[in-house]
């Protein structure tokens, strides 16, 4: 396998000369550029990097990334498991053990040993441009990740954090159902408590509460939620309080984890946890949702991407399997080589 250096990317902000990599969430309120990665599960990693420096993603390299064939990919849950799960998360419902639960299914094929995932990223950035879009390459301590993320997770300044779920997917703002809309003040509901056991009391407020935004291929309901963060609270309170992310949990969080649990056939890993930064110097950072993910599974020599819908009472089996697989179509097509950035089409 070539030699990768460690490396992280988000947008234009570029770290590289590794110098140290922890567990220890204490460490991104200590000094320096941290590059996240947390798998749903709870494994934390947090590398130190020496040198940051602005720089546009650059352009794909043809050859640079060789990605599985179409036609490789399986799935963790198939059509008939997933429909299943959906019916028995129904069944959960109905019997009062919670209001919403987000199935997930994990999508893997083989890949090659010399696949750099800061290829995949450059592929992405072209072909599904997203607002938290990154790389999270370190080799050495199993974790190389392509995000293309369109979901806020936690961002903070000094003591003002900020979270923006994102609940309600469809092709166009007309898919969009009273279903999704409830599902969103749900899940709002969710993230606002679990900010605010770390917030100055009455200090969190929904600025904006299911607001349309237009991503490549769909549209998504996002809500923002925001609050101060009480003295001596940090980024272990804040992730303590907030992890894992309430969107691709469910409601209430503790039930739906243990029906996740149950359901599920395939750990998550970055999918669904937080990837992202932290300035500690200047008490900033940024952390997304781990969807629209990729992450190398060397041991297995596999690359995976997880895709899931949020299940409610007014859930239809068949219309959630479909969210799922327009959530997964196109980027699962620009990794397979597949997708026509210019046209817009699958091929």
């Amino acid at each position: 396998m070539p030699h990768l250096p460690p490396l992280a990317r988000f947008g234009d902000r570029v770290a590289t000369g590794l110098l140290d990599v922890t567990g220890d969430p204490a460490a991104l309120d200590s000094t320096g550029f941290w590059a996240v990665c947390a798998d749903f599960e709870g494994g934390l990693t947090c590398a130190r990097f020496r040198d940051v420096r602005r720089e546009p993603v650059p352009a794909p390299v043809p050859g640079a990334w060789r990605g599985p064939a179409p036609g490789d990919w399986t799935s963790s849950l198939d059509h008939a498991a997933y429909l299943t799960g959906v019916r028995r998360v129904r069944e959960h419902i109905a019997a009062g053990d919670v209001y919403q639960a987000n199935l997930c299914r994990v999508l893997s094929a083989p890949v090659g040993p010399g696949a750099d995932v800061d290829a995949l990223t450059a592929l992405l950035a072209r072909g599904n441009p997203a607002p938290y879009a990154g790389t999270v390459r370190l080799p050495a301590h199993g974790v190389e990740v392509a995000t293309a993320s369109p979901e806020l997770f936690l961002r903070r300044a000094g003591r003002a954090v900020e979270s923006g779920p994102i609940k309600g997917t469809g092709h166009t703002e007309a898919d969009l159902l009273p279903k999704d809309h409830a599902e969103n003040v749900m899940i709002v509901d969710l993230v606002r408590n679990d900010i605010g056991r770390v917030c100055v009391p009455g200090s969190v407020t929904v600025p904006d509460l299911c607001a349309v935004e237009k991503h490549p291929g769909l549209v998504h309901l996002v809500s923002t939620v925001r609050g101060e963060l009480r003295p001596g609270a940090g980024w272990p309170e804040l992730l303590a309080a907030a992890f894992p992310p309430g969107s691709v949990t469910g409601a209430p969080k503790s039930s739906a984890l243990r029906i996740i649990t149950a359901l599920e056939t395939a750990p998550r890993g970055p999918y669904c946890g937080a990837v992202g930064w932290v300035d500690a110097d200047r008490g900033t950072g940024e952390l997304a949702v781990g969807i629209r993910t990729f992450w190398t599974d060397r041991a297995a020599g596999r690359l995976r991407f997880g895709t899931g819908a949020g299940i409610t009472w007014g859930s239809d089996p068949e219309r959630e399997w479909r969210e799922t697989e327009l959530k997964a179509s196109r980027l699962l097509a620009i990794a397979s080589g597949t997708y026509e950035a210019e046209e817009g089409t699958l091929t």
